[in-house]
């Protein structure tokens, strides 16, 4: 059998300096700790940071988001360069991956996409992901790399999703750390909404994709790096948190429908679509109440129920503007069922 595939996401607050650069210790640390599991795992490493790693580099910088993207592409190549010098005496090779959102949009880039990253493991490399930000057209939004990680997570369906952060895990009210979460929405009460001090995400952010990786039968871990050996007690569930993992059978292709890889609009349904869906049936427009965002054809959007919960994603069979000039039109298929995948 080949062996599970791991995703691993780094974020700005958990590998920097308050200075914004990145913290040698630190990255020394993920090498070591990561380079002890590297046999047993096909690992992705999501890595942020490359805006503080290049900033220093900008002069005059405001962090404009010009200054972010430049600022970006200097840090790239200095934070790859510092992690494959510290996984180089363990004699494991790093590779640059640098995504943007259409590479999980369309299904023939993704599946090739895949089939670099085996070409990578089976030469015994690493790659190291980030964003595209350079050219990137929804500005720096991967939601500092949470959305990017999960996204590898779903479509590559690995075994565990794990999210390093300042703090080492979800806190109660009393500050101390929670091991294990069985339902994501039982959580939300304990997130703050305070950002760290150079990341654009937050526990917010990592429990929303946490709980679309659950749902696609993905363990979740969130952890720190603030003590010895803190990613292997982690990934072995003794420390940090854990968020376990739901069953699902979906194929692989329906596991990166499901992901919602680009999500470009949704719809509401009434409650007879609802149960249509549920009986794995196609979606009408009859069934539809209210159309969101502008859509093309063949692009994914989500699907909610007359209460406002998203129930599942799908790829559009009709266009957005056509969907709403035919809301009364019997038999006008918005989507068909092979198309859609229940949340």
């Amino acid at each position: 059998m080949s062996k599970p595939i791991l995703v691993i996401k780094f974020g700005t607050a958990s590998i920097t300096l308050p200075s914004g650069e990145p913290d040698v210790r630190i990255i020394s640390e993920i090498a070591r700790q990561v380079s002890e599991i590297h046999s047993k795992y096909r690992i992705i490493i999501v890595s942020s940071g490359a805006v503080g790693a290049g900033k220093a580099y900008i002069g005059d910088y405001r962090g404009t988001m010009t200054q972010r993207k430049a600022a970006a592409s200097v840090g790239n190549p200095l934070l790859v360069g510092l992690y494959a010098s510290h996984f180089a005496p363990s004699k494991i090779y790093i590779a640059q991956s640098l995504c943007e959102r259409q590479h999980f949009a369309n299904r023939d880039k993704f599946l090739q996409l895949k089939e670099t990253f085996r070409e990578l493991w089976e030469n015994n490399i690493i790659p190291i992901v980030n964003e595209n930000d350079v050219v990137s057209d929804r500005e720096l939004k991967f939601s500092d790399n949470d959305e990017l990680a999960t996204l590898l997570a779903v479509g590559f369906g690995a075994e565990s999703l794990m999210f390093c952060t300042s703090v080492g895990g979800l806190l109660d009210e009393g500050g101390e750390i929670i091991r294990n979460v069985f339902n994501v929405n039982e959580v939300f009460r304990f997130v703050k909404t305070d950002k760290s001090f150079l990341g654009l995400g937050g526990m917010a952010s990592k429990l929303t994709f946490a709980k679309l990786a659950a749902r696609m039968a993905i363990r979740v871990v969130i952890f720190g790096m603030n003590k010895k050996d803190e990613l292997l007690e982690a990934l072995k569930g003794q420390a940090g948190t854990v968020i376990h993992a739901g069953r699902s059978t979906l194929s692989a292709r329906n596991r990166w429908l499901g992901s919602g890889g680009l999500v470009s609009g949704s719809l509401q349904v009434d409650d007879g679509a609802s149960k249509a869906l549920l009986k794995r049936k196609s979606l009408l427009a009859v069934g539809v109440s209210d159309v969101s965002g502008d859509f093309e054809s063949g692009e994914i959007i989500e699907i909610y129920s007359s209460a406002g919960e998203m129930i599942a994603v799908a790829r559009a069979r009709e266009t957005s503007s056509a969907i709403r000039a035919n809301l009364k039109t019997m038999n006008f298929e918005v989507a068909h069922a092979n198309d859609i995948v229940l949340l």
